[in-house]
């Protein structure tokens, strides 16, 4: 048992990776809340400690007076979760997504784009709720909980860095990333007519700052490079620097992908920051996509 304890403190407060410790983050204090809440609902048959705590003071509100002394919760509630199913996808999905977006963007960007990805979040449904009519009934006590539109900057940022990165799925089979972030945007954006508006409209905000970000990062402009920097002692993360083209065939083709794995393993074993101006351009190349 102490080994096993040993092992999770290593992976999550010792290893060079942040994904881990987001992961973590957002078990504890899924635990932390629902533990006692099954103790109070045995014993009393009531969900004070989810009400107070989760819905509260730890979930979004759309109303701006609310939000106004809950000025903590557009942070707090991207670790929040409403129930099990909540939490297990979100963490799955960054999970596996999120050791893609390391694999190319090194260990220290991943804590900023989810941090960003769900404030963007947040100021969608916030606007979103205080703009449209349609809200205007269920505006004063609507709350919103989740990591779901972090995750999807994520996702959305990794995708449109590799878009023809292709990963498995049970029953479907290999998909390229592109097409799994263009089906969420889709599925969230048609889901908004339905009984989670909010949080729907939550995915879209983290959505386009994944998207965006990316495109920034592209053109020599890293926000969260930038951010991370301001609080790191060590060495500053290296920005993702886009080699000009030179006229030749080779500067204007596709990579091959053994040329991409080969470079994938260079990163997996020493960080994107340690790769050659040569190697950056290669991956540069294989994230356009041909559309």
């Amino acid at each position: 048992m102490s080994n096993s304890w040993q092992n999770i403190q290593s992976k999550v407060l010792k290893s060079d990776s942040k994904l881990n410790l987001l992961i973590a983050i957002n078990v504890a204090v899924y635990l932390l809340i629902n533990i006692p809440a099954v103790f109070e609902w045995l014993f009393t048959g009531s969900s004070q400690i989810i009400s107070f705590y989760s819905n509260e003071y730890l979930a979004i509100p759309a109303y701006l007076p609310k939000l106004e002394v809950r000025f903590w919760t557009p942070l707090t509630y991207m670790f929040m979760h409403a129930g099990i199913f909540h939490i297990l996808f979100n963490m799955l999905w960054l999970y596996w997504i999120g050791q893609i977006f390391e694999e190319y963007l090194g260990k220290q960007r991943i804590v900023g784009v989810y941090l960003l990805g769900g404030l963007a979040g947040a100021l969608f449904y916030i606007l979103s709720y205080n703009l449209f009519p349609v809200f205007a009934a269920v505006l004063p006590f609507s709350t919103a909980v989740g990591a779901s539109a972090s995750v999807m900057a994520v996702i959305v940022a990794t995708a449109t860095l590799m878009p023809d990165y292709t990963i498995p799925l049970m029953i479907i089979g290999p998909v390229k990333l592109k097409w799994l972030a263009i089906f969420y945007v889709i599925l969230d954006f048609l889901s908004i007519a339905g009984p989670n508006a909010g949080g729907e409209i939550a995915h879209l905000g983290g959505a386009l700052f994944g998207f965006i970000y990316i495109k920034r990062l592209q053109a020599g402009s890293d926000w969260v490079g930038n951010i991370a920097n301001l609080f790191k002692s060590g060495p500053k993360l290296s920005k993702l620097k886009v080699v000009a083209r030179s006229n030749n065939k080779r500067a204007n083709s596709r990579p091959r992908q053994d040329e991409v794995d080969v470079i994938l393993d260079k990163i997996s074993k020493v960080g994107y920051e340690h790769l050659s101006s040569e190697e950056k351009e290669i991956l540069f190349r294989a994230s356009k996509d041909d559309n």
